[in-house]
């Protein structure tokens, strides 16, 4: 019979309901018997003994808040009863223990991904057109547009159809309400079949802002243009903005001295007309595509995998099914020697004294706590703070406190010891378990992630979100059944069979690995690849959580 309620540490001292729990609910568990007070919904919590005002919440075995008035057991944890409360962080020398899982079974396995000259491995292969300033995203549209549908990589011909057949319905005189609508339209098959993307990112930066915002965004751009999983880069400049072009190239090539990819640079201010701008953007760029569509795909250890984790749309199963599944499968990929990355600091606000313990030198600790105090500091210095990054959504199922949604959040990391603490934008250059200073923004966090290196990212969902990157496959984990046949057409993963026992953490983790070589190898495509969800949106320090 499934169970009713989860108890997720020996420490804690509430309950997660698996499914709805009616009013006066007899519930046993451990030799222990509890009534609900109030309705549980499936995902939240309920004390498991009475308490006062400044009594401690506990879960995941840490600090998650603090009880605002008297409660009964039974009762449930909401918004009003329970406030975000969490413990002080500080480094404090701890020799951290790490039992590494059985990988032996992973010791022939590779990927078949492209090998770049610098000994990096991508699991795609894509062209990326970059603005220099939000000046040229106009352009890029229309370079958009006119490459998309003629070499392939359109995926909105079903709804361009279905607006003709529209329109003709409304000359014709017809009532629109009975044209169908036709999911699958045929189109031409790819011209360059080794090229998997032609990706643009568009942005709001460049000019007019700060120049630490412009030194940020270069930074951002020139590790794109690094990433393992692109091949060439056509850029467009205006010419006056503050982001130089040579700013760009200068840290691109501080990321590596040696760059070798196709770069081609256009500058508006410099060239006869737009028209003759776009024109020669898409005749070098053809060509481009003609000299990257010579590479092809070959085997590499699943060492030169880096693996981003990430989520998004959370609810009160991401900390129970999805997030540890993920967390195993991040424990395999480090002991195959791969490097995996967790970012979202607002979302650590609770567990900072666990990635402290975590890290293996003190230098390392000290840089977590700097990035992470740095942060909090910013965002209570315009009023905010990461006690407030709890989403509506969030909230309504289950996660009522920052410390509950982060420790639920970190267990997609699994419990590798912290090898590198990176700045946003810095790369990864270490094997093992780095953290990644980013928002908690879905696509902040992506955005950076991407930056720091990463070529796959899992992304679980509770809520269901078809985030994306334009440059790293991502991969969408649900953290329950209903979620993945509700929104089956953005998620590629079910964890739902955690929750209802038929499947433990471990095996899931490992169901996970096995689709992330079968993506990085070019054998199954995520959905947000297949939607040409490539979302891209730089951070600006100080504003977003």
């Amino acid at each position: 019979m499934k169970n009713l309620v989860i108890k997720i540490n020996n420490a804690d001292n509430v309950l997660v309901a698996l499914q709805d729990l009616p009013q006066d609910t007899k519930i046993v568990h451990e030799g222990n018997t509890y009534v609900t007070v109030d309705e549980i919904p499936a995902k939240h919590k309920f004390f498991m003994q009475d308490m006062k005002a400044g009594d401690e919440v506990m879960m995941y075995g840490v600090l998650v808040g603090k009880v605002q008035f008297e409660v009964k057991a039974g009762m449930r944890m909401n918004v009003e009863n329970t406030k975000h409360a969490a413990e002080p962080f500080a480094y404090r020398n701890v020799n951290y223990k790490w039992e590494a899982p059985d990988v032996s079974k992973y010791a022939n396995r590779s990927f078949n991904g492209y090998h770049r000259k610098n000994g990096e491995v991508g699991t795609a292969n894509y062209w990326l057109f970059i603005p220099t300033v939000f000046c040229e995203n106009r352009n890029l549209d229309i370079i958009k547009e006119s490459l998309y549908s003629e070499l392939g990589y359109a995926v909105d011909d079903k709804y361009k159809s279905y607006t003709h057949k529209l329109v003709q319905a409304y000359e014709n005189g017809e009532d629109i309400n009975h044209i169908s609508f036709e999911p699958k339209v045929d189109k031409a098959s790819r011209t360059f079949k080794n090229v998997d993307g032609i990706k643009f990112l568009t942005h709001n930066g460049g000019c007019g802002g700060t120049r630490q915002d412009s030194d940020t965004l270069s930074k951002l751009l020139a590790a794109y243009a690094h990433h393992p999983n692109v091949a060439g880069i056509t850029v467009l400049s205006l010419g006056c903005q503050h982001l130089q072009v040579e700013d760009f190239k200068r840290d691109l090539f501080a990321l590596d001295p040696d760059f070798d990819k196709p770069l081609l640079i256009f500058e508006q201010q410099k060239a006869q007309s737009e028209e003759q701008l776009i024109q020669n953007a898409i005749r070098d760029t053809f060509e481009g595509l003609m000299f990257i569509n010579k590479q092809e795909r070959a085997t590499a250890p699943l060492s030169k995998m880096c693996v981003g984790v990430k989520c998004g749309g959370s609810d009160g199963f991401s900390g129970i099914s999805a997030n540890p599944a993920v967390g195993y499968c991040a424990d395999l990929l480090v002991a195959l020697g791969a490097k995996v990355l967790l970012a979202e600091f607002p979302e650590l606000c609770g567990v900072e004294q666990e990635m402290i313990d975590r890290s293996i030198d003190q230098p390392t600790a000290e840089k977590f706590i700097r990035l992470m105090t740095e942060y909090d500091d910013l965002a209570h210095k315009v009023g905010s703070g990461f006690y407030m990054n709890p989403s509506p959504g969030n909230i309504k199922d289950g996660l009522i406190t920052d410390a509950i949604k982060s420790a639920g959040a970190a267990r997609k990391a699994g419990s590798a010891p912290v090898v590198d603490v990176l700045d946003y934008t810095e790369p990864a250059t270490k094997p093992g378990l780095s953290l990644v200073c980013t928002p908690g923004n879905d696509v902040e966090a992506t955005t950076g992630k991407a930056a720091a290196g990463a070529t796959l990212i899992l992304f679980t969902t509770g809520l269901g979100t078809p985030t994306g990157n334009p440059v790293c496959p991502t991969i969408k984990v649900a953290t329950n059944s209903i979620l993945a046949k509700r929104m089956s057409d953005i998620i590629d993963i079910d964890t739902g069979p955690v929750i209802n026992g038929e499947k433990t953490i471990n095996e899931m983790g490992e169901d996970i690995l096995e689709y992330c070589i079968k993506v990085a190898s070019g054998e199954e495509i995520p959905k947000a690849v297949q939607l040409n969800q490539d979302d891209f949106i730089p951070w600006k320090r100080g504003v977003s959580l």
